[in-house]
């Protein structure tokens, strides 16, 4: 016997009784607008899918002429193709958008770096998350032009008033970071900053020398040319840093596989890590938890990025007024091997106290 029960869609004001909140702030949750608590949001848009619903956004759009599509775009370097989804800052970013998309009705269409003018132009789509924004972009200028609504990954190395962005706190993950190094004994760090037009080297190397110089310490600084072989070119730049003489106790790299990079120099050079040098970077990579040593790495959260872009893009496509067009996502410090000094052995001298010093006071050799 067949059933006669007929599917129904399951309603706002449903969603709003399992969510214990009114239809308005479901409306607000799931469409990116209004002033909501972060927990608020995660608990309509858990009572959403656990009822199937989802907002009827993209007939919406189509009624008052739009698409129903978002885009997910990359800035261009010429003729030169980058693997965005091979680079897990990219990938992870692009699954947290398309999550937080699908989670508000909409479709978000990942479109490749090797599109024509002419695509960027007439892709259909009602508004735009460009990642990784550079000082002379191409794809931000066509965009532009169509006068759609853009968020940014990352600050514009020239901000414009009205410019959107979601960036993270490169300044606090830095930090965070520094100050793990010192924790760890580190007293000359070394950074490697690549020679690139998008701000985020820029803001690290700004973060970089305002810590140094708040401590009264050296800045050990090595530039390289991120185009077209960065393995190669950040190599080399470690392998300057090692050559300092003092030579630096610890060295940072900002890219995906620079902490690849600074262990195959120190291997180059002789060290041992973190014996020898302490290694972290700013990276994505979960290879990194199996690296020889582990290598201590501080994320950026993409998936984070993805998710407030989304809702800051959909703000902006719903001509909210009072929306804050600047997001800042906290990053997070994953500690490992490599910044952790191995303890040193008891000896007989290191038993005897120096001379003058009261039991218990620390030692400062």
């Amino acid at each position: 016997m067949k059933s006669t029960r007929v599917w129904r869609r399951p309603t706002l004001g449903a969603v709003a009784a399992l969510a214990g909140v009114s239809t308005a702030t479901v409306s607000n949750a799931l469409n990116g607008t209004g002033r909501l608590s972060e927990a608020t949001r995660q608990r309509v848009i858990a009572a959403a899918r656990e009822l199937g619903y989802a907002p009827a956004s993209t007939a919406q759009a189509v009624a008052c002429g739009g698409t129903g599509v978002l885009g997910l775009t990359m800035t261009t370097y010429g003729d030169l193709p980058v693997p965005y989804t091979e680079i897990p800052y990219y990938a992870q970013l692009a699954l947290g958008a398309m999550a937080a998309a699908h989670e508000r009705g909409y479709m978000l269409m990942v479109m490749p770096s090797s599109l024509s003018p002419w695509m960027w132009l007439n892709a259909p789509m009602d508004g735009v998350i460009h990642v990784a924004p550079r000082a002379d972009d191409p794809v931000c200028s066509l965009l532009r032009e169509r006068g759609i609504p853009i968020v940014s990954d990352g600050q514009p190395p020239q901000p414009r008033w009205g410019d959107a962005w979601v960036a993270t706190d490169y300044d606090a993950g830095l930090r965070l970071l520094l100050g793990h190094l010192t924790k760890a004994g580190a007293r000359r760090i070394g950074l490697t900053l690549p020679l690139h037009d998008d701000a985020y080297p820029h803001l690290i190397g700004r973060a970089y020398a305002s810590w140094c110089a708040e401590r009264d310490m050296s800045a050990l600084v090595e530039e390289y040319d991120s185009l077209p072989d960065y393995f190669t070119a950040e190599r080399d730049a470690v392998g300057r840093l090692l050559n300092h003489d003092p030579r630096p106790d610890a060295v940072i790299g900002i890219y995906s596989d620079s902490g690849h990079n600074i262990l195959a120099a120190a291997r180059h050079h002789g060290l041992s890590v973190p014996r020898d040098l302490l290694v972290a970077c700013i990276s994505e990579d979960p290879d990194y938890a199996t690296t020889i040593p582990p290598i201590t790495t501080v994320s950026l959260r993409p998936d984070r990025v993805g998710d407030e872009a989304v809702d800051l893009l959909i703000a902006l496509i719903n001509a909210r007024t009072g929306v804050d067009r600047r997001r800042l996502v906290q990053p997070v410090l994953v500690t490992r091997q490599s910044t952790q000094r191995p303890v040193r052995e008891s000896s007989p001298v290191d038993a005897v106290p120096d001379e003058g010093a009261s039991p218990g006071s620390p030692r400062t050799d």
